[in-house]
């Protein structure tokens, strides 16, 4: 059993926790906010999401990279496909649907938009991590 793919699992973990926790109460939380708070909790937001959203997609890009390079079977490039399209969603759909969000403040719209890229990022995130763990086993 490779490393690179013990790596991938546990970065994996993290960012499917990570996914989790923002689709179950994060982002329910933001958009609960009252729309006269919401460009203070949205920036209050976006300052302490990076903190924690830096560190995990770099370590994210490492494992996968790593993994690939080490240990190119079906199953791990499966993993890295999934992780891949979590954060090609972010990159694509919910940082510039944040930027809208925080320039213009919330609409049905936009919220949905976060709402439907946080399922996609969700769901590849898990998606990513159970296809690791399988090729551990």
């Amino acid at each position: 059993m490779p490393d690179a793919v013990v790596a991938l699992a546990v970065v994996g973990a993290a960012h499917a926790a990570f996914q989790l926790t923002v689709s179950v109460v994060v982002y329910p939380a933001l958009a609960s906010v009252d729309s006269r708070q919401f460009a203070v909790a949205h920036d209050a937001h976006s300052r302490r999401i990076v903190l924690l959203v830096a560190p995990l997609y770099a370590a994210l890009v490492v494992a996968c990279g790593w993994a690939v390079v080490a240990d190119p079977r079906p199953l791990v490039l499966g993993a890295v496909a999934a992780h891949g399209l979590a954060l090609l969603t972010t990159a694509l759909v919910a940082a510039p649907t944040h930027g809208r969000l925080g320039t213009s403040g919330p609409s049905p719209v936009l919220l949905r938009r976060l709402a439907v890229s946080d399922g996609v990022r969700t769901l590849a995130a898990v998606a990513g991590l159970v296809l690791a763990l399988l090729a551990i086993v």
